[in-house]
């Protein structure tokens, strides 16, 4: 059996001096580490979107222009990339970003982020597989258990 690697742990710090502006280093570190090649004005129109809650309403709309000095034909095109993606949703007729990636902006932010060599995530998945097969879960999908 391999000796397991060493850690390397680096503590990072950055102030911002708004909310959108955190948001959006938040949502640029997620499109990285995803390889989701988000650009600029998808990055603030994710943020603005996460902060408002939506982007549905046409005072929203009318803002995130004023702000980022855009059109809203732009917002319609990203808003149809980002609801492909998964990033944005429809909820009780709202466009919102996806709330498994949304964060209180107004708070300080700290982040845990894992990089791990290939073949230890291939060790967690035997791991995770041998667990699933354990507790009667073969195909990995909780909803088809018994």
């Amino acid at each position: 059996m391999e000796a397991h690697k060493s850690k390397v742990v680096q503590k990072l710090g950055k102030e911002y001096d708004d909310k959108y502006k955190l948001a959006q280093k938040y949502y640029a570190l997620l499109s990285a580490l995803n390889n989701l090649k988000l650009t600029e004005r998808e990055l603030q129109l994710v943020s603005y979107t996460a902060i408002k809650g939506t982007i549905t309403y046409a005072n929203a709309r009318a803002e995130f222009c004023e702000m980022y000095n855009t059109t809203t034909a732009t917002i319609n095109n990203i808003v149809s990339k980002l609801k492909r993606m998964g990033i944005f949703i429809k909820k009780d007729g709202k466009i919102k970003v996806n709330p498994i990636i949304v964060l209180d902006f107004d708070k300080n932010i700290t982040l845990l982020i894992k990089l791990n060599h290939e073949e230890d995530r291939q060790n967690t998945d035997i791991l995770e597989a041998t667990h699933n097969q354990e507790d009667g879960n073969r195909d990995g999908d909780l909803r088809e258990s018994n």
